[in-house]
């Protein structure tokens, strides 16, 4: 079979967990944006960007580990057992600590008056993190279809507990205050629930992975820990970085960003930027759900297909593909963002100015995934830690000039910068190691393109949505129609209707 259309095949289906996951999910925005004020929505953006970094630390990169390790000679349940082993302990380890001193982190990151916060936190990413590698192992097994449905239950779950919280149990009170719903609903909790519903949905695919954990035979091999560990700890310091570049501007927004003067309660104003600026970023989502959904199938699919003759052929057709994607995907959201925009609350609208560097800081994203492989394959993964820690120092030094100026502005450049100077060490490294001939001349035409067509479409302003859409409507054909046109893509139809 193609090895391309392989990955695409693989791709859909994780995307489809990944894209009907996450689209359901940001259905949850507006849920949140039109039932929370804006700092309240602060709180939810700023503990879920302290979860982004915690998982890293405490998955160390295993499952990366244990795809690299189950490529060699060692026995497939020796990998899988010795690495759930270690994570077990680790865990463990990090839930006690977590628990017993729940107030004192409450009052380090200033939630003192919601230890519980703490608490829900502790648990969620305690249970994540135990099924983070049976997630792993059913993608080395090619086992999307699983995979999605388990990641589906979770979202499922997870949606259906919010509406009935923050939807169903307010509207049954208000029409019958003696309405039995009182029993588990206190109005107080607010957007406690919101963690509470991923407290518990996190519980429930814990529990239906718990069969696997018992099917596989345990042999716990210190020895190959580590090794493991020698590989995979430089990959916890990449990640660790990657989580800095990602989410780490909502937290230094709090600590950073000036309050104007005439501001009374300059905390809530802290959490209200914190809030918009995290509601916008969701709006990204879509690019967030191709990178993730390609990053499922991608990442067993390069280790497996390093050795074969024409890798490097086939990896330079899926940098160029994924970026025609990218980019189709990027003007289709900016084409109709007087649509999209309403997904959240008018009063969060003062943020959208960050979709633009947000959503092109994505692409970057997906690009330089693709371009790390080079120092995982050859197994230099320390050029890999170089390469973040730069993009982490570039993102604290930028958002330390940037955010006390600009506030969330400057955050979004910020981050959009931060990617393309990964990209750039990453790719010079990379010819040294691993050259791969990149069609740059496509590429950067097509970014080109799409770049150009996207400020043609901002030139005007138009009394008409329906007319401003239909134009943008006509610029995003354009771009389809060049693409595929230097693509060949009309002669393969062609030949498939030939058939």
């Amino acid at each position: 079979m193609n090895p391309l259309k392989k990955l695409a095949g693989q791709t859909a289906v994780y995307g489809l967990s990944s894209i009907v996951g996450r689209f359901l999910n940001y259905l949850l925005v507006p849920l949140y944006t039109y039932n929370f004020a804006t700092h309240e929505y602060g709180i939810v953006t700023e503990l879920f960007a302290y979860v982004v970094v915690l998982q890293i630390l405490l998955t160390y990169g295993m499952e990366t580990g244990f795809f690299r390790f189950s490529q060699k000679d060692y026995s497939k349940d020796t990998v899988f057992s010795t690495a759930i082993t270690s994570l077990f302990f680790t865990t463990l380890l990090f839930l006690v600590v977590g628990i017993v001193f729940s107030k004192n982190i409450a009052t380090v990151i200033d939630y003192q008056q919601h230890v519980e916060y703490i608490i829900y936190f502790v648990l969620i990413l305690s249970l994540d993190v135990l099924t983070a590698l049976p997630f792993a192992r059913l993608r080395l097994q090619n086992k999307a279809k699983k995979f999605a449905i388990l990641k589906i239950i979770n979202i499922s779950v997870n949606i259906g507990l919010n509406l009935f919280f923050i939807v169903f149990c307010p509207m049954v009170i208000e029409n019958n205050p003696n309405s039995i719903l009182n029993n588990v609903y206190n109005p107080e909790i607010g957007v406690g629930y919101i963690f509470i519903s991923n407290l518990v949905a996190s519980s429930v695919v814990f529990i239906l992975f718990l069969p696997s954990y018992f099917k596989v035979k345990y042999n716990f091999d210190k020895k190959l820990l580590k090794s493991m560990l020698i590989y995979s700890l430089p990959l916890l310091l990449t990640g660790l970085a990657g989580a800095v570049n990602e989410v780490f501007d909502r937290i230094l927004l709090k600590y950073w960003l000036l309050v104007p003067e005439g501001i009374e309660n300059g905390g809530e104003y802290v959490m209200k930027q914190i809030g918009i600026y995290g509601a916008n970023a969701k709006i990204a989502v879509l690019m967030i759900m191709f990178v993730q959904a390609f990053r499922y199938a991608a990442e067993p699919f390069f280790f497996s297909f390093d050795k074969k003759k024409n890798s490097n052929t086939v990896f330079a057709d899926i940098m160029k593909y994924f970026i025609i994607i990218a980019l189709l995907m990027f003007l289709g959201v900016m084409f109709y963002l007087d649509i999209v925009k309403y997904f959240i609350h008018k009063d969060y609208f003062e943020g959208l100015k960050v979709i633009l560097p947000l959503f092109l800081s994505r692409i970057f994203v997906g690009i330089f995934f693709i371009l790390s492989f080079w120092y995982k394959l050859k197994d230099i993964t320390r050029y890999g830690i170089v390469i973040v820690i730069t993009g982490s120092i570039t993102t604290i030094v930028l958002n330390y000039f940037l955010i006390p100026k600009y506030g969330y502005i400057g955050a979004a450049w910020t981050n959009f910068s931060t990617y393309l100077v990964m990209i750039i060490i990453s790719f010079i490294w990379s010819r040294k190691y691993m050259p791969i001939k990149y069609d740059f001349k496509r590429i950067f035409a097509y970014f080109a393109l799409a770049l150009l067509l996207y400020f043609v479409s901002i030139q005007f302003e138009y009394n008409n949505i329906a007319i401003k859409l239909l134009v943008n409507t006509g610029l995003l054909s354009i771009y389809v129609v060049i693409v595929a046109y230097f693509e060949n893509i009309f002669q393969l139809i062609k030949k498939k209707f030939k058939k």
